[in-house]
């Protein structure tokens, strides 16, 4: 018999109880600077869990400041950001869930006022901050972005530094999954790509040397991160730049086997997010998922898929066909922070899922 959408997936010693996860979303709701997770971040990420989630991860949780895209975002640079992070972690494992955290680095996407606010390149007098990036010559977008500085060795050491040291501070918060952003443009998507990356050392020019620093925080966080937890990759399969030399699917799969060799038990695929000049396809249902089934057909990782997947049927479907093994849903949780209820109620599963017992006389 297939696995099905509230079938557990185990990797390592962690037992996932449902494969519907919430997908990283920023929600730029810290107090500006400072990086500590507030009540909005409690209530969003508890209702999630509330409402069934097997896994929880955060938004994309700045690994030094540096990192963060705007002032407004999670960080985990500091103990106190652990310990601001510590009540989350418990109520999603009261509700029989597992936490995790996406560790970022913005890199060159930094620097930038919130969405809400115009997303506008920030200059340090106007509380932005200088920028890390694998070259110097790569904008993205805004009038005036903040300076940028190509990163030297001692940056590029202290970047995997600070990855290890949040991982470990993401550990004693209570997270059981730790996810390493390189995807949408960010640092290490910027360092995988030739659109951004155009360095002649060993962190630049061929695969090997472009796909280095991935390697390196992937192994660095996997030699913190306890042999029974898992740890996650989450890339862009493509940078969506058919007319330039630029990363692809192909890459992608080639750089999965890779990541599972340095500790990745799961593959997370998205896509784009590297360059204003994308060109993104029409976001129909299942949109990305041809990706991550290509990733899968071709590691021992486990991989997840994103991108327009908005009803339980949808999800049930791609664990069912063998095209992922977890749903990775962004928007529609959202919408509906109870989607893996509501899914098992539309899949006549309800037995299959425990909600709260506050709920239980609905669902």
């Amino acid at each position: 018999m297939s696995d099905d959408l509230f079938t557990p997936l185990t990797l390592r010693g962690t037992e996932i109880p449902n494969r519907v996860t919430v997908s990283p979303m920023c929600q730029y709701s810290c107090e500006a600077g400072d990086g500590l997770a507030t009540e909005w971040h409690r209530v969003h990420l508890g209702s999630r869990a509330v409402g069934g989630a097997g896994l929880v991860l955060t938004e994309a949780t700045a690994v030094e400041p540096r990192g963060r895209i705007s002032p407004q975002d999670l960080g985990i640079w500091s103990d106190d950001h652990a310990d601001a992070l510590a009540p989350i972690t418990e109520f999603i494992r009261d509700q029989g869930r597992v936490p995790g955290i996406q560790l970022a680095h913005a890199g060159r996407k930094g620097s930038k006022t919130r969405p809400a606010d115009g997303s506008v390149p920030l200059q340090p007098d106007e509380g932005g901050w200088e920028t890390l990036a694998p070259s110097d010559h790569y904008p993205y977008g805004g009038d005036e972005p903040p300076a940028t500085r190509r990163m030297d060795s001692d940056d590029i050491s202290d970047v995997v530094t600070a990855f290890e040291l949040s991982a470990e501070r993401a550990l004693d918060a209570g997270f059981e999954v730790a996810e390493v952003h390189a995807a949408h443009g960010y640092l290490l998507h910027e360092f995988l790509s030739p659109v951004a990356n155009d360095r002649d050392d060993e962190y630049g020019g061929s695969f090997e040397n472009r796909t280095r620093l991935v390697r390196e925080v992937t192994a660095a966080v996997r030699d913190v991160w306890p042999d029974d937890k898992p740890v996650f990759v989450r890339v862009s399969a493509t940078d969506w730049l058919p007319d330039r030399d630029s990363w692809t699917v192909e890459d992608t799969v080639r750089l999965s086997g890779r990541l599972a060799d340095a500790g990745a038990d799961l593959i997370d695929v998205s896509a784009g997010g590297l360059h204003p000049d994308q060109q993104v396809p029409d976001g129909g249902p299942n949109y990305q998922v041809p990706y991550a089934e290509r990733v899968r057909k071709a590691t021992d990782a486990a991989v997840g898929a994103v991108g327009g997947i908005t009803t339980g049927q949808q999800a049930d479907a791609l664990i069912r066909n063998d095209r992922a093994d977890l749903a990775i849903v962004g928007r529609e949780h959202l919408r509906d922070p109870y989607f893996a209820l509501n899914a098992a109620r539309e899949l006549g599963m309800s037995d299959r899922i425990d909600p709260p017992v506050q709920y239980q006389r609905v669902f």
